[in-house]
C-alpha cells in the first residue's frame, strides 16, 4: 500500500489487515527500490524503526491504541532526532541529537515510527534541495527537474510512495512549494501554533525554552487534505512554559459546504511573471467553484498591497539572517550599508532595533489589512510559484534564471507567491490541482484567516471530495 493515505494505512492497522512490522518493511523495501534515483531519504533508522514497528504490534495486542501507532513516516533533516546528527546540510563531524524536537516527540507518542530523515536544502535557503553533505534530491516527475525546497526530500518521499506522512518546515515556501512541484498536499499552520523547539542549525545551542523563528513555522506533507488535519492536530499545542497555563483551540472551519465559501482568487499576470499553463488550471478551478455556487472574486483591491507583503517579508528575513552572520561580515555589512554604495540587503540585515520596531508596526498594520479581507472573504487562491517544477541549477543565485512563458525571469522571484502570507502568519494549504503541458504538477494555495486554519484545510478537502483534486502518484 505505499500510495495509501496516513488514514487509510492507520484503518489497515487497527483492522488488523496488516501489522506494523509488515508495513515498515515495506515502506523501507520501497524507499530501497525507488530512492536510488530520488535521493529523498537520506538518513535511514531502520533498524531502530523495525524494533518500534514490533514493540507497536505488541501494544495493539494489549489493546493500545494512540493516533498514529504503528504508523511509520518521515522527518526533514533539520529536526532534531535522538542518536542522529541533526547537520542541515553542512559537511563535516555532527554529534547525535541528545533528545527529539518537541515535533518528533509528540509524533512518537502518538505511536508514530521514524524511518529516517529527509533531504533539505543546505541551511534550508533555497528553492531546490541539494546540498554538499547528501547531494541533490530529483524531482520524480522528471528526474532532470528539482524537487523544491527546501523540504524537497519529503515532498518526493510523499509522492513516491515511500512514506505516508512527512514533517517539514516553511518560511518562503519550503513546504508550498515542493508540494506544488511533486503534486502532493501540504499545510503551513498559523504562525506559532507549532512549537520549534529541537528545529535548529547544527551550530545553534540546545535550550530548555526557545521561541518560534520569525515568519517560520513547521507543518505537514500528505497524500490528502484528511491527513494534512489529522497531523497538525497531533503537533499543534504550545511548548513549555507557555503549557503550563494555555491551550490551544483551533475554531472550526467556516464552512462544511464548498458552496458556501466566499472565494477570492489572486492571479494577476503583472505583478510577477507566471506560467500560462498556471493560470489556466486557476481559472478552471474558478469556473468550477462558480459552478457549485460559490461566490469568487478576483480583485486585487480586497488584500494588502503585494508588493508591500513582498518586501516586507524579505526586510524581516534579511534583518533575522543578520543576526547569525559572523562578527567581521556583519561588520562589513554594516560599514557598506551605511555608505552610499549599500544595498538594500544590507539595509535590512544591519537595521537597527528602532527601525526593526518600525517595520513591525507596520506588519501589524499589514495584518489588519488581511482582517478585513477575511472578513468579506472566507479563503484566498494565488499560485504556489511562477512555474512548475524547473531543471536543477546549482549556479550562484545571480546567475540563475526562471523560464515563464518563454521568457527569463529572475530567480529570487520563486518565492514571490508564497511570501504574500509569511509576514503576518497566515495558514495556507497547498493543493494539487493538475498538470502543466509537459506533465509537471500545479499546486495552488489556499490562504485562509490567522489561527482559522481548519478553513483552508476544509476547504482543501471538499476541492478534493467535489471537484476531484486528488493525488496521482508518479510513475517510478
Amino acid at each position: 500500500m505505499p500510495h495509501n493515505s496516513a488514514i487509510e494505512q492507520l484503518s489497515a492497522l487497527r483492522s488488523r489487515k496488516i501489522s506494523s512490522a509488515e508495513l515498515v518493511d515495506a515502506a523501507i523495501e520501497r524507499i530501497q527500490k525507488v530512492d536510488g534515483e530520488i535521493n529523498a531519504v537520506v538518513v535511514k533508522d531502520f533498524d531502530r524503526a523495525r524494533e518500534a514497528a514490533l514493540a507497536a504490534d505488541e501494544d495493539r495486542k494489549a489493546g493500545a491504541d494512540r493516533p498514529l501507532l504503528g504508523l511509520p513516516l518521515t522527518v526533514k533533516e533539520a529536526f532534531d532526532v535522538e542518536g542522529l546528527p541533526t547537520t542541515w546540510g553542512l559537511p563535516g563531524k555532527h554529534a547525535p541529537a541528545a533528545a527529539d524536537a518537541v515535533l518528533v516527540g509528540r509524533l512518537r507518542s502518538a505511536g508514530a515510527i521514524i524511518l529516517g530523515k529527509t533531504n533539505v536544502a543546505g541551511m534550508l535557503a533555497d528553492w531546490q534541495t541539494a546540498n554538499e553533505l547528501f547531494g541533490v534530491t530529483n524531482n520524480p516527475w522528471n528526474l532532470e527537474r528539482t524537487s523544491g525546497g527546501s523540504s524537497g526530500g519529503g515532498a518526493a518521499a510523499v509522492a513516491c510512495g515511500m512514506t505516508p506522512l512527512e514533517f517539514g518546515s516553511d518560511l518562503a515556501g519550503s513546504l508550498r512549494i515542493p508540494a506544488a512541484f511533486c503534486g502532493v498536499y501540504a499545510h503551513r499552520p498559523s504562525h506559532g501554533i507549532v512549537p520549534m523547539r529541537g528545529f535548529a542549525p547544527p551550530m545553534a545551542p540546545r535550550t530548555p525554552i526557545s521561541q518560534p523563528i520569525d515568519q517560520s513555522t513547521l507543518g505537514p506533507i500528505a497524500r490528502t487534505a484528511a491527513d494534512l488535519k489529522m497531523a497538525l492536530d497531533l503537533v499543534a499545542g504550545p511548548d513549555v512554559p507557555d503549557s503550563a497555563a494555555w491551550r490551544l483551540s483551533l475554531p472550526s472551519a467556516r464552512h462544511t459546504e464548498l458552496k458556501d465559501f466566499r472565494v477570492l482568487v489572486l492571479d494577476e499576470r503583472l505583478l510577477v511573471p507566471t506560467s500560462q499553463d498556471i493560470h489556466g488550471a486557476i481559472d478552471k478551478v474558478a469556473k468550477q467553484l462558480r459552478n457549485e455556487g460559490c461566490r469568487v472574486g478576483q480583485s486585487l483591491s480586497e488584500v494588502p498591497d503585494m508588493k508591500d507583503l513582498t518586501w516586507t517579508f524579505s526586510a524581516l528575513l534579511m534583518s533575522m539572517m543578520g543576526v547569525d552572520m559572523p562578527g567581521d561580515d556583519y561588520a562589513a555589512a554594516f560599514a557598506h550599508a551605511n555608505g552610499k554604495e549599500g544595498t538594500p540587503h544590507e539595509q535590512s540585515m544591519t537595521m537597527s532595533h528602532r527601525d526593526w520596531v518600525l517595520l513591525d508596526r507596520h506588519r501589524l498594520a499589514l495584518a489588519a489589512r488581511w482582517v478585513e479581507t477575511f472578513e468579506r472573504w472566507d479563503v484566498v487562491l494565488c499560485p504556489a510559484a511562477p512555474c512548475t517544477a524547473f531543471p536543477h541549477d546549482r549556479r550562484p543565485f545571480g546567475k540563475r534564471k526562471l523560464d515563464v512563458n518563454g521568457s527569463k525571469i529572475n530567480y529570487e522571484k520563486t518565492p514571490f507567491w508564497t511570501t504574500l502570507a509569511t509576514p503576518t502568519g497566515l495558514p495556507v494549504t497547498t493543493v494539487p490541482i493538475g498538470a502543466d503541458n509537459s506533465g509537471l504538477p500545479i499546486g495552488i494555495q489556499i490562504i485562509g484567516p490567522r489561527l482559522e486554519d481548519y478553513t483552508p484545510l476544509s476547504f482543501a478537502e471538499l476541492l478534493e471530495r467535489r471537484l476531484g483534486y486528488r493525488f496521482k502518484a508518479p510513475t517510478i
